[in-house]
């Protein structure tokens, strides 16, 4: 192989090379579409002859209900251990999406680079199949730093998720329920400082099942 054709094959090779990782940059900024979201908040159907379990008691999905209802209005930080643990276990059984909103370091600001990913936030819960249920807007932290200050600093990042879609959206405010759970629920508990962790959590509470 001549020289010229070793030099023309590591060419292409690294240009290939710069391709692929240009490729991982873009897909790794972490914003997720309004499309995306609406169809990840949206009920899913339940298929005839399937709604056994919890979910199917009536005296349970009352209380559901009623419990949902006690949190609309309600002060972020006005929420005990107790129920932001009910949130969760309730949470697990709605249709959510997780959303990379990163914040500047230490503090409740929303950094530039995430602005573009709670405007598509906005948009979607702005969308007419949406618009009116009840959202819980979850914060949670890295496991890095003390645990009164990443609780703090949760709750603050998810109120200030919440009054941009107020602001910026014209969302009603007692449709947006706030909360935060610090580093009590790391996404990725091997490794607590991996940046997969600081993250915002949605969930559409008042999910009605839809039938085929």
């Amino acid at each position: 192989m001549t020289s010229f054709h070793r030099f023309f094959g590591k060419a292409i090779a690294m240009s290939a090379a710069l391709s692929m990782t240009a490729g991982l940059a873009f897909a790794a900024d972490g914003t997720v579409s309004a499309d995306r979201i609406i169809s990840a908040l949206q009920p899913k159907p339940l298929t005839r002859g399937l709604s056994t379990g919890p979910q199917a008691d009536p005296a349970i999905k009352a209380k559901e209900i009623g419990f949902v209802k006690t949190l609309r209005n309600r002060n972020t930080r006005s929420l005990s251990l107790g129920e932001r643990e009910e949130i969760a276990e309730i949470a697990a059984t709605k249709p959510n999406i997780d959303l990379e909103i990163q914040f500047d370091y230490n503090s409740a600001a929303i950094s530039k680079g995430s602005t573009q990913a709670v405007q598509e936030l906005g948009k979607a819960l702005s969308n007419p199949n949406l618009r009116g249920s009840t959202f819980v807007v979850a914060g949670h932290t890295d496991g890095i730093g003390g645990e009164a200050f990443n609780q703090d600093l949760s709750e603050r990042r998810a109120d200030t998720i919440k009054r941009y879609l107020i602001d910026q959206y014209g969302l009603a405010g007692g449709d947006l329920v706030t909360v935060g759970y610090g580093k009590t629920k790391l996404k990725d508990a091997a490794n607590p400082a991996d940046p997969i962790n600081r993250r915002v959590q949605v969930v559409n509470m008042d999910a009605k099942t839809a039938s085929k």
